[in-house]
């Protein structure tokens, strides 16, 4: 994992109003630096960890904070450099309503065992985990690119198996 500063998260872009990356309308963080290169990633200008403009979490939140809506963290890969987004979530949590979806390539479980990645998990509502895997590519589903990545509800799958939600 590449090292990087809790103050700061390298940002390509910021979505406002989407409703591809979570239910309802959604502020969209897309990061940069991705491990996974996924063949037929769909944002592979998203795997250089040096890519777009370094941003400070206090200007992010402020953004995050001023709009009217819940939040998606997005890349990339937010749990490539899970540090300034766990101080992000953290801001977000104690200063608003506001839900998260996370979408990551790594598995939840996988995330629960490292104690940095485990840190961001714990403040995010959503995880959408899992690499895309081309070959089980799937348009018809919501949320997500292929059908072995997982929309879960990270509180519930606290209290010991992973619990997917179900989304018509």
């Amino acid at each position: 994992m590449t090292g990087s500063s809790t103050n700061s998260i390298r940002i390509l872009d910021i979505r406002y109003g989407t409703s591809v990356d979570g239910t309802g309308l959604r502020t969209s963080i897309y990061c940069s630096g991705c491990e996974n290169r996924c063949a037929g990633c769909h944002n592979p200008q998203s795997w250089d960890p040096e890519a777009g403009e370094k941003m400070s979490v206090e200007e992010l939140f402020g953004r995050i904070a001023d709009a009217d809506m819940n939040v998606t963290f997005t890349g990339g890969d937010p749990m490539f450099r899970p540090e300034g987004f766990t101080q992000l979530a953290r801001m977000i949590k104690q200063r608003t309503d506001k839900t998260i979806w996370c979408y990551t390539g790594y598995r939840f479980e996988d995330l629960m065992l490292d104690p940095s990645r485990r840190a961001l998990a714990l403040l995010c509502d959503v995880i959408v985990d899992g690499p895309f895997i081309e070959s089980e590519r799937d348009l018809s589903l919501r949320f997500r690119g292929s059908r072995n990545q997982r929309i879960i509800d990270v509180q519930k799958s606290l209290q010991g198996e992973v619990v997917e939600l179900a989304l018509q």
